[in-house]
């Protein structure tokens, strides 16, 4: 073979590792043939776990947002009504109150009634003892002579007719009243509207126990010290004094006698430490250690 020249075997593997190396480049180019490559490439995985997670919390966050955000509102909306030095009496502002002048102090005994004005009362003759008033729900109708005393602390005093509501309804106006001090509630048979809502010398009817304007009345009436006659008085239980908020005296649904006291008071001397400010426990009673006012309700200084 002539010196210089190139046999066949020695061409032939050069071009075969062309062709490898041609390939090579091809598959690289195409995205790695069959290891990575368009080509070959299976069907992706979709994380539909990731995907219901995230449909979950995003279902949680509008049934959140249902709930909470109208109350949240609500809540916002009832605040407008506290009352202020430049409007000391915010419910002048609600649809429907109605706000009557009554006389304080004036006793009656346990075995007395009053000939009320209104039905139920808020204000007027009262009983010398109170209800208890600390956030308690009462399953049965109390005796209105004392709930009026309560009314004179500063207590709110939610009444239903309990034909006219579900327990649902019922449920819903008890959740604004557990608990919560200067504020009680109890059934009362008869009653001309659904909800009727008192506090001293104010009175509000609705048909409904989802009725906004509720807020807004405990808002501007509970322990506004404006409104009521005995300012800094408590509401808890005093032992020994005839009111048991576990065994209350018993709503009496009669008519008043003609012996009844008459909103005047019938001659009887209003108490002077309630009108000024004080508060005068039954004979023999005395207030538990724990009933001091909530240092959020205490009156200022001097008053």
């Amino acid at each position: 073979m002539p010196s210089g020249s190139v046999g066949p075997g020695k061409s032939g593997a050069k071009s075969s590792k062309a062709i490898k190396a041609a390939q090579k480049q091809a598959a690289k180019k195409n995205g790695g043939g069959q290891r990575g490559g368009s080509a070959t490439r299976g069907p992706r995985n979709i994380p539909w776990l990731t995907i219901g997670a995230g449909a979950v919390v995003v279902a949680l966050i509008a049934v959140l947002a249902i709930n909470l955000v109208p109350k949240y509102q609500a809540k916002q909306e009832a605040e407008r009504y506290a009352p202020t030095a430049e409007n000391p009496d915010p419910s002048d502002s609600i649809d429907g109150v109605v706000k009557v002048d009554y006389p304080a102090g004036i006793h009656v005994t346990a075995d007395q009634r009053v000939a009320y004005d209104q039905t139920p009362p808020f204000g007027g003759p009262h009983d010398g003892v109170w209800a208890t008033c600390t956030g308690v729900v009462y399953s049965d109708a109390i005796r209105t002579e004392n709930a009026v005393h309560s009314l004179e602390h500063g207590a709110i005093w939610i009444t239903y007719n309990p034909d006219a509501l579900s327990q649902e309804d019922v449920d819903t106006l008890a959740s604004k009243v557990e608990g919560k001090t200067y504020m009680m509630m109890s059934p009362y048979p008869g009653l001309d509207s659904p909800v009727s809502l008192q506090s001293w010398g104010h009175q509000l009817k609705l048909d409904g126990a989802d009725d906004e304007r509720i807020d807004q009345f405990v808002t501007a009436l509970r322990t506004n010290q404006n409104t009521y006659p005995e300012v800094g008085a408590s509401c808890s239980s005093v032992p020994g004094s005839g009111f048991d908020p576990d065994n209350p005296p018993a709503f009496d649904a009669s008519a008043p006698g003609p012996d009844a006291v008459p909103m005047d008071g019938g001659g009887i001397t209003p108490d002077a430490s309630e009108t000024s400010g004080g508060m005068q426990l039954p004979a023999g009673a005395q207030l538990p250690a724990d009933a001091q006012l909530p240092a959020d309700l205490q009156a200022p200084a001097g008053q």
